[in-house]
């Protein structure tokens, strides 16, 4: 709307033709006199006054815009959620930056657990075995709201884990082991070491032949390890990897594969080694090539490199392998891993498609 006749308006602002003159505006059709004996008997208004009036206004308007922008750069939210590339402090509180947290992940709060042996050591396709681990031998089987603190050996396929909790420990001790499997799901589990030192666990979840088939790996909380979670094959998404254990001539590895060509998927995990060595995902080509692997929207941090995305010898070429939109954190290092963020071949022929930094800034 334009101003007000008379204050401080022009008339080419207002779409009419005239004049100014002691604050009073002539319009289209007045003479200057008329304009005069509309206003009256009152004395002309003080202009400068009303100069003043502005200035004040636009110093304010400025420093409210001012403020606005600092908020935003601070990551203040003003109108409603703040991005993820806006966020601040993942690495710390993952679940503030939309990351699998101990919120997020494991058995659910409030889940009546049933221990092993003592209160239940059977039911339709598994078994407590004497020997001190729970046999899972029968296909489709499923175990839920179960304490376990033995390890798992799951050797049917088409099982399903739920609502479990895993405790073991020891140099040599998987909290989940997979023979020979395929069509295996591992949800809402925590999966824990006993400690962090001589009882932590080899790994949490492990193919011990690398040769088990469309495994889902999701929503799980795993801590105290040496490997977090070892599968050649599969999806691996939204799950909290973090606290490993140490034993000495431990290689310390968050999610890792020793290759395979079917497709594995590492997505939306949140994977914190506080150690300054190896990985929190890793692609090795120790059996085999690498390919067909997708690694992104994951939150990242500690290990020598973050992420080792394949092509680690010269001999085994890679293919398909799509690193991108992963955040690394530098809660433990200022280059996120020890050395670096990440470590990957860019000979032809065996470079990964996407950059392992795509759209992600570092973040603590």
């Amino acid at each position: 709307m334009p101003p007000r006749a008379g204050k401080f308006a022009s008339a080419a602002a207002s779409g009419s033709s005239g004049s100014v003159d002691l604050g009073l505006v002539v319009k289209r059709g007045q003479t200057m006199s008329t304009a005069m004996n509309h206003a009256g008997d009152k004395p002309p208004r003080d202009p400068g006054r009303h100069r003043g009036r502005l200035v004040r206004f636009v110093l304010i308007t400025a420093l409210a815009l001012v403020l606005v922008a600092v908020g935003l750069i601070a990551g203040l939210n003003l109108r409603g959620p703040v991005s993820i590339s806006q966020q601040l402090n993942c690495g710390s509180s993952p679940a503030t930056c939309g990351y699998p947290s101990a919120s997020s992940t494991g058995v659910p709060a409030g889940t009546v657990l049933r221990t092993v042996p003592g209160q239940v050591s059977k039911g339709t396709g598994w078994h407590y075995d004497s020997r001190g681990f729970v046999q899972v031998d029968g296909a489709g089987a499923v175990l839920n709201d179960l304490y376990i603190p033995f390890n798992v050996n799951i050797v049917a396929s088409g099982v399903t884990i739920s609502d479990v909790h895993v405790v073991a420990g020891g140099p040599d001790v998987i909290g989940i082991s997979l023979r020979h499997t395929h069509d295996v799901t591992i949800k809402n589990t925590t999966i824990s070491g006993i400690d962090t030192g001589s009882r932590r666990l080899m790994t949490g979840i492990k193919d011990v032949y690398g040769d088990s088939a469309d495994t889902t790996i999701l929503r799980n909380n795993i801590s105290r390890f040496e490997t977090g979670v070892q599968l050649d094959s599969g999806v691996i998404q939204d799950n909290y990897i973090h606290d490993p254990g140490y034993i000495s001539g431990d290689h310390t590895n968050g999610v890792m594969s020793n290759g395979g060509t079917s497709l594995l998927s590492i997505t939306h995990n949140t994977i914190l080694n506080s150690r300054g060595q190896t990985d929190a995902i890793g692609l090795f080509e120790d059996f085999n090539t690498q390919a067909s692997r997708s690694v992104t929207n994951n939150l990242v941090a500690g290990g020598a490199y973050a992420i080792y995305g394949g092509a680690t010898k010269a001999a085994l070429p890679t293919s398909d392998i799509v690193i991108s939109g992963n955040r690394f954190s530098t809660i433990y290092y200022p280059k996120c891993g020890a050395y670096g963020r990440s470590r990957t071949s860019t000979r032809p022929g065996r470079a990964t498609s996407g950059p392992a930094t795509s759209g992600m800034p570092p973040v603590r």
